[in-house]
């Protein structure tokens, strides 16, 4: 059995506030927390009009920071669903808020927390250190001995190996959905690192393909996935880690 404990002030109040009264709102739960003030964790509570709203969830935190708390902290960037930057957990979902529309929570208050199993930098902002240490680890970049003479060309066939990998933006909505990475994340490098890690094995241009295998061979890096598939279901880009994962385990195989 796994056996949680909460750290320090990790108690979550849902201070009282009254309703709003009249016309169609929007009720939204956003979870607070500021290294500075001593506290414990609290929930806010706002209640929106509706056709203020806008249509992505990004655009009600906007609404709230602008006009109702403009302490509320959270990341966000290109509102396009490249960056990866608004990852948080949403009804209790990963996900981008840029992304996400409304519409998937008509009727329902919107529940907004930051991304399970990171530490919490303030409110909805979480530390990223470790995730992108681990991202660096697997050396994401062409590594090749010989110098071409233009250019390294690619086939039609080679470049759509790539496909379905290159798309991800590290928002780590994945690997924090991932119960494997919660109990291990010391070792285990998680859905989203593996899958930017078979991304450059199978670049026809990488020259480095062993020493890459070397790196991922343990028990631990590779092989604390158990398939449970939460990689594949919470990904806002609908990218398959969980198959990645198998590829490299193949790969493994074959060389054995």
């Amino acid at each position: 059995m796994v056996e949680f404990t909460l750290p320090k002030n990790s108690v979550v109040t849902h201070p009282l506030r009254p309703p709003s009264k009249g016309g169609d709102f929007q009720r939204v739960e956003v979870y607070r927390w500021s290294p500075d003030s001593g506290e414990n964790p609290h929930v806010d509570t706002f209640d929106i009009p509706r056709d203020e709203c806008g249509s992505m969830v990004l655009d009600v935190l906007l609404k709230i920071k602008n006009e109702l708390d403009g302490s509320l902290t959270f990341r966000r960037s290109c509102r396009e669903g490249v960056c990866g930057s608004c990852a948080m957990n949403v009804n209790g979902k990963n996900t981008l808020a840029c992304t996400k529309s409304l519409e998937s929570y008509a009727g329902e208050t919107l529940r907004i927390y930051p991304l399970p199993h990171m530490s919490v930098v303030k409110d909805l902002v979480v530390d990223m250190a470790h995730f992108y240490a681990q991202y660096a680890a697997i050396k994401p970049w062409l590594e090749n001995e010989t110098t071409p003479e233009r250019e390294r060309l690619q086939s039609e066939t080679q470049r759509a190996k790539l496909d379905g990998l290159y798309d991800c933006v590290m928002c780590a909505c994945c690997s924090t959905s991932c119960p494997s990475y919660w109990w291990n994340s010391d070792r285990y490098l998680g859905p989203a690192v593996l899958l930017q890690a078979y991304r450059w094995l199978a670049d026809s241009r990488d020259e480095n393909s062993d020493d890459r295998l070397n790196a991922l061979d343990d028990a631990f890096k590779l092989y604390r996935c158990h398939t449970i598939m939460n990689c594949v279901d919470t990904c806002p880009k609908d990218l398959n880690p969980a198959k990645a994962i198998a590829d490299i385990k193949q790969l493994l195989l074959k060389r054995a």
